[in-house]
């Protein structure tokens, strides 16, 4: 039995950054991983950093590498009717994003722990959750060698993801879920060729939605809209890229698509999810966790960084200075800002993605929506103000 003031379940950005932001404020805190370390350093997820993202990790000090390596970014671009039109980032807001993945965020954060000595503990099993509506809850699990240890804790917080033992440890009439689950998904591949465009391209095609988007100078990462019931197996390299230009192209002809090995590929769903409050006695969830947005609009990441800053303050007002106003607001504090995200991951979701359901009239009213984005300042500014991430709370 080991004892600890905050118990962090799941090594991703979520769980790494709360520890590190707890530590630098003097609160201890243990992260438990069910999975290997090189596991969480190889998992390809996320890769736009909004402008808050970016300040708050260069704030701490693990930002060197991202500056070193990261692609700033002051625009993108939205293509439909066979035309490109660039929202300007930075000439709409005065903000940039930042293209560095998800795993080497958490490559950093691993890294800063490493160097300062606080503790994660990789590849434990049988993690449960008991006593979380007390003052004193305790985590139970076997570590990498099989030995059964309990954890004693003033607080835990729940950054296990969509699938993990957090959630599911609050009885099912104290919380309220909220879900919408789209009709089609993403098909995303990982290609060793450079970006074929210095920016993100978000496409709306007639087949279908299509992203361009990339990880570095060498690696390409891009998406195609697909059934949400197809088969990877359905896919092979050649379609692929052959669907890629297709939906990627000018009536220009000014953009050709660089093609190169292709080191992963996969099907993901889409969906949105809410849980409501984000807390429970002193079981407090952040990230996947409590929500899920459709990666369309770049949040979700972004989003579990936002909620740990929210977090790590409320956390060290209760445990170092017994004041527990902050970690009472801390759900109503987060869910103002994942509800504006998960609006705006709607909207550049209904926007963009052909609905196999719609009939001509929706989709003249998503094409208006599109060229009124493309034409008006106004209609641009308000994408470009939430792409590149709003002012933390």
């Amino acid at each position: 039995m080991t004892r600890t003031q905050v118990g962090i379940i799941g090594a991703g950005p979520a769980g790494l950054l709360l520890s590190y932001l707890l530590h630098a404020e003097g609160v201890d805190a243990v992260v438990l991983e069910t999975r290997s370390r090189a596991y969480v350093e190889k998992r390809v997820r996320a890769g736009v950093c909004e402008h808050p993202t970016v300040e708050l990790l260069r704030e701490i000090g693990v930002g060197t590498r991202m500056d070193a390596e990261g692609l700033p970014h002051h625009g993108f671009s939205l293509r439909f009717d066979g035309q490109d039109h660039r929202i300007a980032l930075t000439e709409l807001t005065g903000k940039s994003i930042t293209v560095y993945g998800q795993q080497e965020i958490v490559k950093d954060l691993i890294a800063a722990h490493e160097a300062k000595g606080y503790p994660i503990h990789f590849e434990v099993t049988d993690v449960e959750l008991h006593d979380v509506d007390t003052e004193n809850p305790r985590v139970t699990y076997r570590d990498a060698d099989g030995v059964a240890r309990t954890l004693e804790c003033d607080a835990i917080a729940g950054c296990d993801g969509f699938h993990g033992v957090s959630r599911p440890t609050i009885p099912a009439d104290r919380i309220t879920t909220f879900d919408r689950e789209y009709p089609f998904a993403w098909l995303g591949v990982l290609a060793q060729t450079p970006p074929s465009h210095e920016e993100l391209i978000y496409a709306h095609h007639e087949r279908g939605f299509a992203l361009h988007s990339m990880r570095s100078p060498e690696i390409t990462r891009l998406y195609l809209q697909v059934p949400s019931d197809e088969k990877i197996e359905n896919w092979s390299d050649d379609r692929i890229w052959s669907e890629l230009d297709v939906r990627l192209t000018t009536n220009a002809h000014d953009f050709v698509l660089r093609e190169g090995p292709i080191l992963d590929k996969g099907i993901t769903p889409m969906r949105s999810f809410v849980t409501e409050p984000m807390q429970y006695g002193r079981l407090f969830l952040a990230g996947d966790a409590a929500h899920i947005v459709p990666p369309t609009g770049a949040k979700g990441m972004n989003l579990a960084v936002a909620d740990v800053r929210v977090l790590s303050r409320a956390l060290v007002e209760l445990l170092q200075h017994k004041r527990g106003e902050l970690a009472e607001s801390y759900s109503d504090i987060c869910l103002r800002r994942v509800w504006r995200a998960e609006h705006f991951s709607w909207y550049m979701t209904s926007m963009l993605h052909v609905d196999p359901a719609a009939d001509d009239f929706g989709r003249r009213l998503q094409l208006s929506q599109l060229r009124y984005t493309a034409s008006s300042r106004a209609a641009a500014t308000s994408i470009a103000e939430n792409y590149v991430g709003l002012p933390f709370a």
